[in-house]
């Protein structure tokens, strides 16, 4: 919990206020991408590769390679997947997803979501018969961090119960994301570093609940089960999101807040000023072309159009589908104040890819240059149409939803 101190300075409080705003940091996301994606594709392209590909390596802990793209992707944005494993949690236990019925529903989507982008990439791959089945699973996954950034941006007037629908949805499709990769594309799963990892994330839940909440505490072991994780082969952000998810969403005896409401507000303000935009400075990054062709050439690409349309068009399908077919089944239930418009504006925000699709075309095209090029054009740009689909669909419910009254546990966004 932030509180001001005497003598504080009033500004030091009003950045810290500011930065734990969603839109702020949605905003400073947007630019830093749109700064990324203007260096990448100018002149100045070989000055920002060079900065975003410099090694940073730490040889004596076993990090032999590391760049500065790789320092921003694994390593300081788990610090916005902690935040979101804390505000996940406090849903769960105390927020819409308490109900069973209401969680389930957005996992499922998930799935769904995951499955139909798959297939229509085999399809279109297959068709054309290209020997590049394999990379089936590069526009299955969702940057939680973009689409989330979207949403607080153009979002306004939407009911809360959206953000918490896209926040599941994003998450379990980040962990079925991971699964995926460490299944079918992860050659070298170090099994004793995860479970070391796990079992540190398990001491660190063990402290929270006995109240030991010192930070010179928490943070190394934080590190510590984060450093585990990413020796163990398994992309180091879960461990944030695993953290986040044990830290105790009820208040203690003797307490107004809980533990997590308190952790949420202090470090949410680090996950919007620096983690997220430095994450989309180098994310964001990549050039539009393809090959040595021209770029009309590269659309007609089988690769480039099974990950464009799978983006683009499969995820949102997949995730609608998903909704409209159990949604009248007993174990699953839609927030009373969504209907399908907004789960077809919710799809558009889910076919953003970037990060984790980029890094599945890296594994899955490995040692194919010109193949992992179109599959990067295809995330790229399947990203920036299904983001512009969702801003106008966004915009759009958000100026419906204000004109229809809301339960009285439902709040707009702002």
């Amino acid at each position: 919990m932030v509180h001001v101190q005497p003598g504080r300075p009033d500004d030091t409080f009003s950045l810290k206020e500011r930065l734990n705003s969603r839109k702020v940091g949605g905003t400073l996301l947007l630019v830093a991408a749109l700064i990324a994606m203007i260096l990448a594709n100018t002149p100045l392209a070989p000055f920002y590769e060079g900065v975003k590909n410099f090694d940073l390596p730490i040889p004596f802990l076993g990090i032999d390679h590391m760049s500065v793209g790789h320092w921003a992707s694994d390593g300081i944005l788990a610090i916005f997947f902690f935040v979101v494993g804390i505000e996940l949690k406090r849903e769960f236990v105390t927020g819409q997803l308490r109900d069973p019925r209401k969680a389930a529903l957005p996992i499922a989507a998930a799935v769904g979501g995951m499955a139909v982008p798959s297939l229509v990439y085999v399809a279109v791959v297959a068709s054309s018969g290209v020997d590049a089945l394999h990379g089936w699973a590069v526009p299955v996954a969702t940057d939680i961090a973009f689409a989330l950034g979207l949403l607080a941006v153009f979002g306004k007037g939407l009911p809360s119960g959206f953000r918490v629908f896209l926040l599941t949805l994003a998450v379990m499709d980040d962990l079925l994301g991971i699964v995926v990769i460490a299944i079918f594309y992860t050659s070298a799963l170090q099994l004793w570093w995860l479970v070391a990892s796990l079992a540190v994330i398990a001491l660190y839940a063990f402290c929270l609940k006995r109240g030991w909440n010192q930070i010179w505490l928490l943070v190394p072991l934080g590190i510590l089960a984060w450093y585990l994780m990413l020796r163990s082969g398994v992309h180091a952000t879960i461990a944030g999101v695993l953290l986040g998810l044990v830290v105790p969403a009820l208040p203690h005896r003797g307490q107004d807040i809980s533990l997590a409401e308190d952790l949420e507000h202090d470090w949410n303000a680090i996950s919007q000023g620096l983690a997220l935009p430095v994450f989309a400075f180098f994310a964001a990054g990549v050039p539009f072309a393809a090959g040595d062709g021209s770029f009309l050439d590269a659309l007609a690409n089988p690769i480039f159009l099974g990950v464009f349309l799978g983006l683009f068009v499969g995820k949102p399908i997949g995730i609608f589908l998903t909704v409209v077919l159990l949604r009248k089944l007993p174990m699953f239930e839609l927030d009373d104040n969504l209907d399908l418009k907004d789960v077809a504006a919710l799809g558009g925000l889910a076919g953003i890819g970037f990060t984790v699709s980029l890094l599945i075309g890296e594994l899955a095209f490995r040692g194919q240059g010109i193949d992992i090029e179109f599959a990067h054009l295809g995330v790229i740009l399947g990203s920036l149409a299904a983001a512009f689909v969702a801003i106008f669909t966004l915009r759009w419910r958000g100026r419906a939803v204000r004109t229809v009254p809301l339960s009285d546990d439902e709040m707009l966004l702002p």
